[in-house]
């Protein structure tokens, strides 16, 4: 129970030891090579659910360029974890903050070994312990979301299908998701890739359960001149627009400092597992390879200044379940 407690501050870690039914939690990593010509979501992960027997680990990959997925299972007792850091091991292959190494011999052929650097992590602080804020101490969540890296660098390379794939000074982002259930109806979104170095943008919009009712949650982060401005549901930050129409999406969201606007078109997506109904169902659409637009202002006492205006390639989004419920009218 201690133990459990003190990971509230250690999102990155594994927090279902003990978990016997309806929990899932799977670490996101996405991959974009110098070139940027490859494009990789790499997704490992666990599902319990012993009741129906359906309990396994997993790694799941996506291709951004074929939009191919791939959906490797593996026993629970293949299944392992460090209980104070951030390191696992899914049958031959491991994974932690600085690495991950690969060995996926059945389907898709994929291995080799990727180290990351300079990361540029959401703060844990006591009072806000990364990007849930203080939603982290609520123990009745549907699902909580840590975001490790927004941005950083990639060495190494991968061996796919008896392809070689350098990602040598590549970009990549890490985040992860665990709890009993994908939210019902969510929006997502993550780019790393603008016109400027060093810029990144992650957004989760969601229809969250709480208590008898619901209600719709956001977490924002850009990342701009090595300082993060965050605009959360917890903080203050107000949605002033959430727009989705075909394949487009628009939002617009303040705080008493800042205005951030945003729009996206998506891509072709391919289609990945999650988390719905105590089971694992393939009806998540990802796309790996869209275009993100953003507009930042600073407030002051004679209006508003641009300080970044500019597009973003190569760009993950999300727009699953029942939009309607998130989106402005």
């Amino acid at each position: 129970m201690f133990q459990k407690l003190l990971n509230i501050w250690r999102p990155e870690v594994y927090h279902g030891k003990g978990e016997k039914e309806n929990y899932f939690e799977g670490w996101f990593y996405k991959l974009v090579d110098c070139s940027r010509k490859y494009i990789l979501a790499v997704i490992p992960g666990i599902f319990i659910n012993e009741k129906e027997k359906e309990s396994h680990a997993f790694i799941q990959i996506l291709d951004g360029n074929t939009h191919r997925s791939y959906y490797q299972t593996y026993p629970l007792s293949e299944f392992h974890s460090a209980p104070r850091t951030f390191s696992i091991t899914i049958g031959p292959n491991s994974f932690s903050r600085s690495h991950l190494e690969l060995n996926i011999q059945k389907g898709l052929q994929l291995g080799g070994r990727l180290k990351f650097e300079k990361l540029k992590s959401w703060p844990v602080r006591w009072i806000s312990p990364g990007a849930m804020g203080w939603y982290a101490f609520v123990p009745f969540m549907e699902c909580y979301h840590g975001i490790l890296s927004l941005d950083h660098q990639i060495y190494g390379e991968l061996q796919m299908n008896k392809q070689h794939i350098s990602f040598e000074n590549g970009r990549g982002y890490i985040e992860k998701d665990w709890g009993r259930s994908f939210p019902q109806a969510y929006i997502w979104m993550q780019c790393n890739h603008f016109d400027q170095t060093g810029i990144s943008l992650i957004l989760s919009i969601a229809r969250i359960p709480w208590l008898k009712g619901s209600f719709r949650g956001f977490i924002i982060g850009f990342l701009y001149q090595d300082k993060l401005y965050r605009f959360t549901t917890y903080n203050g930050a107000e949605l002033q627009r959430v727009k989705a129409e075909r394949e487009k999406f628009k939002v617009e969201v303040a705080d008493k400092r800042h205005r951030l606007q945003i729009t996206a078109s998506c891509s072709e997506a391919g289609v990945l597992h999650g988390p719905y109904d105590n089971k694992m169902l393939n009806r998540v659409a990802e796309s790996l390879s869209s275009k993100i637009t953003v507009s930042f202002y600073e407030k002051d006492r004679k209006g508003e200044k641009l300080l970044f205006s500019g597009s973003g390639q190569w760009a993950g989004l999300e727009m699953n379940g029942a939009l309607e419920q998130i989106i402005d009218s």
